[in-house]
């Protein structure tokens, strides 16, 4: 049994390279970061290991959801970059993102063209005498 290493427990002595916590979970979003506020938050004695990591994954989703969104509205706008105007289009033509962001003032984002019913004219149905 000797020379076999640790049985797969710490690092391999020879691998200097050190791998981040966003890099070993796959997420872009900083992991390390987000730990690090939530300790310095004092939101809690303790935080768990796995908490920073789940933050970090959620924000990414709703991140890449608001962006993706968004990037269909400028298109749909026949525009190459995202401006708060199609953030504004995006989260209140979604209901879910609506309704996490529905207290929420996008600034420059305008509002949803809307007309409402009685402002419109009213047809005239040919009547038969």
């Amino acid at each position: 049994m000797a020379g076999k290493g640790k049985g797969g427990r710490g690092k391999a002595s020879g691998s200097g390279k050190s791998v981040s916590r966003s890099a070993k979970a796959g997420i872009q979003f900083p992991v390390g970061r987000i730990a690090r506020f939530l300790k310095k938050g004092k939101y809690t004695e303790r935080v768990g290991a796995g908490a920073p990591v789940y933050i970090a994954a959620v924000l990414e989703y709703l991140a890449a959801e608001v962006l993706e969104l968004a990037g269909n509205a400028a298109k749909d706008n026949k525009k190459t970059r995202i401006i708060p105007r199609h953030i504004q289009l995006a989260v209140r033509n979604d209901d879910e993102l609506n309704k996490l962001m529905r207290n929420t003032t996008i600034a420059s984002g305008g509002v949803l063209p809307q007309i409402r019913d009685e402002l419109l004219p009213k047809n005239k149905k040919k009547e038969d005498h």
